[in-house]
C-alpha cells in the first residue's frame, strides 16, 4: 500500500507491505501540515493537506518531493481514474481536477433519494464510480462519477468487532479504501485500526 497518515507533527507517506503491515519505505511531512488523501498518478504521488490548502507531490519510486500545488478550502479525499483527479473537502461536493496542473475542472454534487450527502471523506475511483466513504460513519457510498447520484450505499459496521472498537480513540473510524484491479477485492481500514480487510461488496 501506498498510505498517507495524518496528525500535525506525525504526517507521513509510507510504503507498506499488504501482508504484514512493515513499513518499507517512509517520508515525513514537514510538521506544519495534517496529510489527508493520496492518490497515485502514474509516477507521481499526489497527497493533500487538510487546512493547508497544499497538495505535496513526491516521486513515487523514492518518495522525493518534486513539486506543490495550492487550491481552496479543506482537502479530505483524492482519487484517480486515469483522467481525472476528484476531491473531497467534507462537504458534499467532489471537485474534478485537473492531474497535471491541479487546477479544478468542475463540480459534482453527491446526492442520494434527492438530498446532498455530506461528509464525503477518503476516495477511491474504480471504473464509472468513486467510492466514498462517510466520515463518522460505517457506510461507504458508490457514486456516480458524472451525474453524482448514489447507486449504491455499502455496510461496513460488522468489520471491527465491538470489543476493539470500545477500546479506540474516538476519531477512530473507517476512513481507507483501496481496490485491488486484479483480485476485483477492496481494502477497507480505519483510523488508528490495527487490521485491514480484504472484503467484497455484495447485495444484501
Amino acid at each position: 500500500f501506498y498510505e498517507s497518515a495524518g496528525r500535525y507533527g506525525q504526517s507521513s507517506l509510507r510504503l507498506v507491505d499488504i501482508e504484514t503491515g512493515h513499513i518499507l519505505r517512509q517520508q515525513a511531512v514537514p510538521p506544519q501540515y495534517f496529510a489527508e488523501g493520496l492518490t497515485l498518478l502514474d509516477d507521481k504521488l499526489i497527497q493533500i493537506t487538510w487546512r493547508e490548502a497544499t497538495a505535496l507531490v513526491y516521486n513515487r519510486d523514492d518518495f522525493q518531493p518534486i513539486a506543490t500545488f495550492t487550491y481552496e478550502g479543506e482537502g479530505w479525499g483524492l482519487c484517480y481514474d486515469g483522467e481525472r483527479v476528484y476531491m473531497s473537502d467534507g462537504s458534499a461536493t467532489l471537485t474534478v481536477r485537473d492531474p497535471l496542473t491541479f487546477a479544478p475542472q468542475r463540480t459534482i454534487l453527491v446526492t442520494a433519494f434527492g438530498q446532498p450527502i455530506v461528509r464525503l471523506n477518503e476516495l477511491e475511483c474504480v471504473g464509472d464510480s468513486v467510492y466514498a466513504n462517510i466520515w463518522f460513519s460505517d457506510v461507504i457510498l458508490r457514486i456516480d462519477k458524472q451525474t453524482g447520484a448514489v447507486t449504491a450505499i455499502i455496510d461496513a459496521s460488522e468489520l471491527l468487532p465491538s470489543q476493539e472498537r470500545a477500546v479506540m480513540e474516538t476519531g477512530a473510524v473507517l476512513n481507507g479504501i483501496a481496490y485491488h484491479p486484479e483480485r476485483g477485492t477492496f481494502f477497507i481500514t480505519g483510523k488508528l485500526w490495527s487490521k485491514v480487510f480484504e472484503v467484497n461488496f455484495v447485495p444484501q
